[in-house]
């Protein structure tokens, strides 16, 4: 079931604005208003509203890891020695400071963490695992999968 806030805020239009912006976030405001068939200036204002109401929450350049030497992608289920507050926020505080790590989940089940990590490669991955990882508050066990290779990676949301 979906949000009924969600469904009244976006128009159809709003949603093709969206998911134009997702393919190619670079175009310019012209090609998007062709696009989506609507006037420059309408658009214009379309967007700049999704972007004050916090539907657009930013631009960014997506960079090829192995162009820029990072190859190899782990991902590693973290449990911690306990469940208080202070240190979930501890191990949120510092995990968010490790650059190798791209994502960090709280999760219901087995993991207390998942988080996604780039490395230059499995030797890279153990510098990371053992001098940054390992060292986080409240870690008590680590498991590590090494993705072979990316079958799909999208971060297009569904409009």
């Amino acid at each position: 079931m979906q949000n009924s806030t969600v469904d009244e805020a976006l128009d159809d239009i709003d949603r093709r604005i969206l998911a134009a912006l997702q393919r190619t976030g670079r175009m310019s405001n012209a090609e998007l208003s062709e696009k989506v068939h609507l006037s420059a200036s309408a658009c214009h204002r379309r967007v700049q509203r999704l972007e004050k109401d916090g539907y657009i929450r930013d631009y960014v350049a997506l960079l090829n890891p192995r162009r820029i030497g990072y190859p190899t992608m782990v991902f590693v289920e973290i449990k911690l020695s306990g469940q208080a507050d202070e240190l979930l926020e501890a191990f949120e505080r510092e995990v968010a400071l490790v650059p190798e790590v791209l994502e960090c989940h709280l999760m219901a089940g087995s993991a207390d963490y998942i988080l996604k990590v780039v490395a230059r490669d499995t030797d890279d991955f153990a510098r990371v695992h053992r001098q940054k990882l390992a060292r986080l508050p409240g870690v008590l066990g680590m498991q590590s999968s090494f993705a072979l290779r990316t079958v799909f990676k999208t971060t297009a949301l569904p409009t």
